[in-house]
This record gives C-alpha cells, structure tokens and sequence, in this order.
C-alpha cells in the first residue's frame, strides 16, 4: 500500500475517533475508502471509472483519450455486441445496441422473448470511447462484459424480476437494461438521509448538485481519485451476500479475465491500456481482479443454444430515464450540461465520422501523448475546498425565463413578463433555501411549474415538458438505412414508390388509386401485411378494407413508421422478408399448445386474405381440423360458426378462383357436424355452457345439415342427439323448443301455445324474459322463427309486470350488444314488416297475432255469411278444393249441390279452415280475409 494518502487516511481516522465513543464501523468504512482509491490507482493496468450518461464522465473521457492515446481500451459492455459498433455512423443518437432472441434453448419457455439493450448517448464516456477507438488508426476496442446469453444464464430466477420500468414510449420495451456505472447507493436509509439533506427530491438531482457539477471542470486525477472514492462508498455500504453484490462480483470475474486474456494473446504493455468500467467495479477486491499473471481465472460456461440475433433500434431521453429510474428530463438537463462543458472548456469530442445529427468535421492528427505522472493525493484538497459555484448564472437563468414564457404562450398559457420574472425570482429564492449559491436546472423547473402552470395545463403538455423541450427536448434517436435488418430494408425499398419519406418522425398520408395506378399494387399488400404484424399505429389504414373476398379500388394509408422503428427493426429479427414472418406466425399461432380450432380458422381467414399461399391455406385448415377433434368443450362454437361460415361463403364465390370447397373444408363439416351432435345433450344440460353456445352448436348443425349429408353424414345423428338432450333452464328449453321446430316435432302453434301458457302461469312469469332470451338466441340455428320471437316479444312487453319487465330490459339490450349483434338487424327487420310505419296507423293498427284470432272468432260466431261465401268460392275454384282437401287427407269428388246425408257445408268449411289454420296460419289468414270479403 502506498504511502499517497496517508495523510489523508489517518485526517479521516482522527475525525471518525472525535465523533464516535468506542469502537464502531465508521472508522473502518472511511479508512477502508482510502485503501480503495489506492488499490485502484496502484493497478497497473489504468481503470478509468465512469457513471452511466454522465456529462462530467464524458469530458474527463475526451480529455483523457487525448493525453494518454490509449492502444487498447476494454469497455464494460456485452462482448457480443461489439459487430453492432460500426454500424453507430449510420445512426442519429441515442440509439441502443440490441441483442434479441425468440427462440430460446437451454432456457425456459416462459422467459420468452428474451431482450438485452445498451442506450448510447453522445454525452456518455463510452461514446467518446467508441469514437475515438474506431477513429483512430491502430487503437483496438475490446467489450469485456457478460454477453447476453450469460445475462440470463446467470439470473437466478425469471428475467422479469431483473427488468426496470417500461419507458412510457415503448421504445426499449420490456428489454433487460444494460448499464454502465450504476452509481446508487444500495442503502435505501442512505438514498433518504442524501436526498434529505441535500435538499433535493431525487437521487438523479442530488448526483447532478454534488458530484456532476463540480467535476465537469476537474482535471483527470482529481476525477479519478474522487469517483472512485463515491464508488468505493457505495460498495462498501451495500449489504454482503445480497443478490445483486453477487451479480456484481461475478461480472467483475468474468471482465478482469477477459482482459488477461486479451492481454496475453496480443501482447500488448498494460501501461497502453485503458480499462473503462462502472466506478463500482472500479474498486473491486474480488480474487480474481487484476491485470497480474497468474490471477485466478473464472471458468466461463460456454454460451446455451439460443440463436441471438443483433441490431440498433432508436432511443431516446425519457426512455433512458425510465428504463434506468432517472429523474423525468435528467438526460436532457445531462446532454445540456454536455454541451456548456464542451462550450467553456473548448475541447472537441470524439465522433464518428458521417455520425448523422453532427457537424462534419475534418479529422486531424493528436498532438504527441503525454507522459502519465506519478499519481499524487488530490483528495484532501478537494474535500476540504468549498463548494465550486454550479448552477445557472444570472444572464444564463434569466434567458431561460424568456424563452420559457415564449414557449408556455404558444401551448396555450397566459403567461407574461411579469411571469418571467416571478420564475426567476423563485427559482433564486428556491436555491437559497435549498442552500445552493445558484440555481440549478431543477430549480428552474420547480419555480417554473409554481408561477406558470398552477393547477391548469391548457394543452397535452405541462410545464415541467416545456422545461425539457427548452433543455434540447426529449432527443430521440434514429437507425439510419444502412443499419437496418435486411426485412426493414426490403420494407423502405418496396414503399419507395409511394414517393414518401419514411424515415421522417411524422405521420404521412399515402393514397392508392389502384385503377390509375395499378403498379401500387403491391404496396398496398405490403401495408396490409404490415399493419397485420406491427402493432399499435406505426402502420393504420383511413380508408380501404381487405375482408375475405374484397379487394379495394382506392385507398388511404396513415405511416408512421418513422416513430416505430424499433418494432419494424424487431420484426427483422424474425425473417428475411414480412411475406417469411407472416407465414411463421400463421403456423406459430396453430401451433401453439393453447390453439383452439376458432384460431386455426382464424388463422386461414388471414392467409388468404394476405398470402396468395393455397399450400399454407390447406396446411391450416387441416390443423383446424385436428383442433376440432380434439377439443372437448364448446366455448367457442360461435366464433367457429362464424368464420366457418365467412370460409365457406368464400370458397364458393366467384371470388375464390377454384369455385369449390377445399378438402379440408369438408372434413372440418364432416367433423364438425359428428362432433356438435355429440356433445349437444351434453351441452344442454350443462350448466356452465351458456346460451350462446348452444346456440351456436345447433346454427352449426342446422346451417350445415345439407352439405354434411351430401358428404355422407346421417340425420339421424342429429335427431337422436335432440331428443337425447334434456334442457337445464328456461332459455335452453326455448332453444330445445326452436330445435323441435327446426325437425318438424314442434308447429308454430304449440310453441305459441307454450308461451301463452308460461304468461298465464303466475308462478313463471317472473322467469319468462329467460324463455325471450332463449327465442332470441334461436334466431341463429332458426332465422324463420323471426315472426314468432317479434310476437314473443311484443307479448312480453304488454303482459309482463313493471317489476319483471323493467329489470329485464338492460339485461336484454346488453345481451343482444355484447352476444349476439348479428341478430339485431334480423329482429329490426321483422319488426319494421310487422309494426306500421307511421304514426297515424297506429290507432286503428291490430297486431297479425291478434287478428288472426278475431278471423277465426267471426267465423264461428257467424257462419251463415261465411258460409255462403266460402261455398261460392269452393264452387268457383272446385279442383283448388279438391287439392287443399287431399293435402289434408280428406279426398273425394266436388258435386255443386251437397248430399243429403252430407255434412253441413258450413261446418265442414270451418273445420277444414281450423286445421289449416294449425299448420299453415300464414296461408289461412290470406284466405279467410278473402272468403270474409
């Protein structure tokens, strides 16, 4: 151990030995830090520690790089990643370096898709690292961090718990955080006793108050020696044996052995290298740190069999900050500090060259290195010096005050001059309490916030985001075109003739008109397929549509995809080209073990509304068959009836160009038609199948009773299933009822019958709306009882009481919306033929039902009129009787004058009008209004 900060060391246990009676932990923590710093700069191998988006890191970086012109610099970041580095010139800061896998092996299932992201801002240490390595002729770069596959081989439980915030922009999305120099303390007592007396709200404000600031103008050693004391804090105050020390520790194994390895391999002198990693890992004491040979190795388990696959996607400020749990606007007020640094310094960062959003630069030779001095204690005069004035200047603040109220008036806020100068005198005022010489950003904000915004935000935008957008705003990176997966090239290549700049942070309007130009063509089944694929708005059609069978003549598109990079450049992680993707997750999606024949059949909907792929249609299809079979509920009956009908009604369009039924349409009606019957006894007494269901299973069977006889299946299935079934509950016994009907058992008049006899029935009546139900959900398998459930219902709402009938009603129209929508315009329909259709009918307007009854009363009370008439029409039309009479089993010859014996024409009339009446009331009210005249 060196004898540099003795002094130091032994001023520390003096004022540890003054405050504290007896023995204690302070002493040992604060010798313990000295040591520490020592240890690190006694390395021969340079550490150089950094803090993650630090602008006060980055500055000593620049001016680091240029006085010691490293040879090789090892950076703490993912190994595999280190292919993706050249590609940051054709890319707009921040951008993140992405490792993504969604085919997992050797992990579970569950953990899928597995994501790791790097963001990489301009203001970063690792940047100008970056910059200047592949910059500068002869320097090599070398990532020595854990790759991604080790990130999760190492996790002791489900990634999930690993994760931080979701970024509200989605633009990390749920991605595992790769950061450098996490500098937090460990201690949440320690995090509140800083933030407390540090007169701050957040651990992002205090850092920037006590250590960003005063080190933005410190020399090398000065920055050196003090965050590797703030890292040496931090470590010695976390907890042993907790899981993230142990993380921690490993990674520094595997770092500190990676770079002896490249060390011995390549040969180059120590005293050449740079080592850049967290402050944390700057002081590690861990066996297996040091660039010594002959330190202990860790044995490195090779990689699992996942494929990862690599690439940039777009980041941006607030990403970074809630991904990282930073403070709303640190980055931007970090990235505004960047450039005042650089502006009062005059040094010139590294960049890459054709870096996109930067000023084109010549490149010019370093000046000669210069040679590294003995290190000497810096610290002591540091700690013992004041405060160095940070903060905002007078001219600087009231600046910030104009443009501010500038930019609060053009979002909606009246604010004025005299608000200007009520924000700066606050934010004054709120630094003097706070004991800071001058204001800082976050000064700013709060003030600002106080005197502009009050308790209103006029438009989308409050205060404190004017305050980040008058900071640089929320940068947003881009992933220029060179650096895109092959898919998104494909992409921006076949959209090229839209005439559009995709690439552009705004929504643009395409409109295709495909009958003046039919070469747009195929962008259009690009966008279809896109929209299908990436979520949320990055692709969303305004006008046009592609149901099954409909292709539209002119369209209009909305694209964003300038903002939803990152889901087009994922979506190049899965394929080659959208058509490749497309089709993997059609066959993903059937195969999935929680697949349901619904979502096989949903599955060929989509490919033939957006592949032209009959061998991938068949291939679905047969899948949904084999669903079908296995399935062994009928919770989704209804979507099955719906998409086999939509299917089937296509295949035989002239829009299908094979005009028939595919094979395995016809086993999936075979199957279907065996497996409905099956289960509908089942089904009927099951109380937790609904309605809906057996609704939809009987729609099946009845809709598909003619096709599935012609491919061989047997009626007598289905008739044996219906009288095998026993109803449970009123609204399955009026589905029971409708069944019957639907096979000739049961006439129109007996169910008109029943349901007279429920409304009579005092004890019924409160659970007849559940009977309406079931006549409501009949009108699936049975679209001709639509008369009957318009009667039914009307009869319902005139003879049900108010305490039976006012319930039901929100019961019934949230029914009818949520379960069966398509019924309504069928009910509307029948209605609308029933009732009159206007105002002035009413009054003298007699329901069908009601009438036919009066008809049939006239003719009993008075048969001599009737008779005397139905006897000139019976003589008038005599072969019309003789076939009426034959149908109804009463043959004979018409002889114009009756037999003596015979029965009286009048009552024979009448009895033959009442059994027609039964079974074909339709037909017999046209003819009596006839014979009545």
């Amino acid at each position: 151990m060196s004898q540099v900060f003795e002094p130091l060391r032994q001023q520390l246990l003096d004022a540890a030995s003054t405050f504290t009676d007896g023995p204690a932990a302070l002493p040992e923590i604060l010798a313990g830090l000295v040591d520490d710093v020592d240890h690190s700069l006694a390395e021969p191998l340079e550490i150089f520690p950094v803090c993650h988006h630090s602008p006060a890191s980055a500055l000593a970086m620049g001016r680091r790089l240029r006085e010691k012109q490293p040879k090789v610099i090892y950076l703490e970041l993912c190994e595999d990643l280190q292919p993706l580095l050249t590609e940051l010139r054709n890319c707009r800061l921040p951008v993140a370096l992405q490792a993504f896998a969604s085919e997992l092996e050797g992990f579970p299932a569950t953990w899928g898709p597995l994501s790791v992201v790097a963001p990489v801002t301009e203001a970063s240490a690792e940047y100008q690292a970056i910059a200047y390595a592949l910059e500068t002729p002869g320097v090599e770069l070398v990532l020595v961090d854990r790759s991604a596959d080790h990130v999760f081989q190492w996790a002791p439980d489900e990634p999930a718990e690993e994760e931080r915030e979701e970024p509200e922009d989605d633009l990390h999305g749920d991605a595992v955080g790769v950061e450098i120099g996490d500098l937090r303390p460990r201690f949440a007592e320690l995090e509140q006793h800083l933030l407390h007396h540090g007169r701050v709200r957040h651990w992002s404000e205090w850092w920037d108050q006590y250590v960003e600031q005063p080190l933005v103008g410190a020399d090398h050693d000065t920055y050196r020696q003090v965050m590797t004391l703030v890292g040496s804090l931090f470590r010695r105050l976390t907890p042993a044996g907790t899981r993230r020390l142990e993380s921690d520790e490993e990674r520094e194994r595997f770092m500190w052995t990676r770079i002896r390895s490249h060390l011995a391999q390549s040969g180059v002198e120590r005293e050449d290298c740079l080592y850049v990693c967290g402050a944390f890992h700057a002081v590690s004491r861990v066996a297996e740190a040091g660039s010594q040979p002959g330190t202990p190795d860790l044995k490195i388990t090779p990689r699992s069999g996942t494929t990862w696959l690599y690439g940039l996607i777009p980041s941006s400020h607030s990403a970074i900050e809630a991904q990282f749990g930073l403070a709303p606007g640190s980055v931007s007020i970090a990235a505004a500090t960047w450039e005042k640094g650089l502006n009062r310094s005059g040094l010139k960062p590294f960049r890459l060259q054709g870096q996109k959003g930067t000023r084109r630069r010549a490149t010019k030779a370093l000046p000669p290195a210069v040679a590294q001095e003995p290190a000497t204690d810096r610290l002591t005069d540091y700690l013992a010096a004041p405060a160095a004035l940070g903060g905002l200047d007078d001219e600087e603040l009231r600046g910030w005050c104009v443009d501010l109220v500038r930019l609060a008036r053009r979002n909606g806020y009246l604010a004025s001059t005299a608000d200007a100068i009520a924000v700066y005198e606050t934010s004054v005022l709120l630094a003097s309490m706070r004991g800071r010489a001058r204001p800082t950003p976050y000064d700013f904000q709060d003030a600002a916030v106080t005197c502009i915004e009050k308790d209103v935000v006029p438009g989308r935008r409050d205060v404190r985001r004017l305050c980040e957008i008058l900071l640089g705003g929320d940068k947003v990176g881009q992933v220029g075109y060179e650096a895109l997966p092959p898919l998104a090239k494909d992409v921006h290549d076949r959209l090229d003739p839209l005439g559009l700049d995709l690439q552009a942070r705004k929504i643009r309007r395409a409109l295709i008109d495909l009958v003046a130009n039919p070469e747009l063509a195929g962008c259009s089944r690009l966008l279809w397929r896109l929209q299908y694929l990436l979520p949320g708005h990055a692709v969303r059609t305004v006008m046009g549509s592609r149901r099954l069978g409909e292709k539209s003549v002119q369209e209009s598109w909305d694209l964003d995809l300038g903002r939803h990079q990152r889901t087009l450049i994922e979506l190049g992680y899965e394929g080659v080209t959208v058509e490749q993707v497309l089709e993997q997750r059609l066959r993903r999606a059937v195969r999935d073990p929680k697949a349901t024949s619904a979502d096989a059949l949903d599955a060929v909907e989509d490919s033939l509304r957006l592949l032209d792929s009959p061998r991938l249609s068949d291939e679905l299809g047969i899948r949904a068959v084999e669903l079908l079979a296995a399935e062994r509920t009928v919770d989704d009956a209804p979507l099955v009836l719906a998409r086999i009908r939509r299917l089937i009604a296509y295949f035989e369009s002239p829009a299908h160009p094979g005009g028939s039924l595919p094979g395995w349409c016809e086993q999936f009606v075979k199957a279907g038609y065996a497996h409905y019957c099956t289960l509908l006894p089942m089904s009927f007494a099951d109380e937790e199948t609904g309605v809906r269901q057996v609704a939809a299973m009987l729609g099946f069977l009845f809709s598909m009773e003619g096709l599935a006889l012609s491919l061989g299946c047997e009626r007598t299935q289905l008739e044996l299933a219906v009288q095998q079934s026993v109803p449970h509950g009123p609204a399955k016994t009026a589905l029971f009822w409708a069944a019957r009907h639907q096979l000739g058992d049961l006439a129109v008049g007996d169910l008109r019958r029943h349901c007279d006899e429920l409304l009579a029935n005092p004890l019924v009546v409160p659970s007849f709306p559940q009977y309406v139900s079931g006549f409501v959900h009949a009108l699936e398998p049975v679209p001709r009882l639509a008369p009957f459930v318009v009667e039914t219902l009307s009869k319902a709402f005139a003879r049900l009481p108010d305490p039976v009938l006012l319930p039901w009603l929100p019961t019934l129209i949230t029914t009818l919306k949520q379960d069966s929508p398509e019924l309504v315009p069928v009910l509307t329909r029948e209605a609308g033929r029933t009732f009159p259709g206007t105002l002035s009918e009413l009054d003298t307007w007699t329901a069908p039902w009601n009438r036919s009854a009066q008809k049939t009363t006239v003719l009993t009370q008075q048969p001599a009129p009737v008779a005397s008439a139905a006897r000139r029409l019976l003589d008038a039309h005599p072969f019309t009787a003789l076939g009426v009479a034959a149908l109804l089993g009463r043959p004979g010859e018409w002889s114009a004058t009756p037999a003596a014996d015979a029965p009286e024409p009048a009552s024979a009339a009448i009895g033959l009008a009442k059994k027609l009446r039964e079974t074909h009331p339709e037909s017999t009210n046209a003819m009596a209004s006839l014979i009545g005249g």
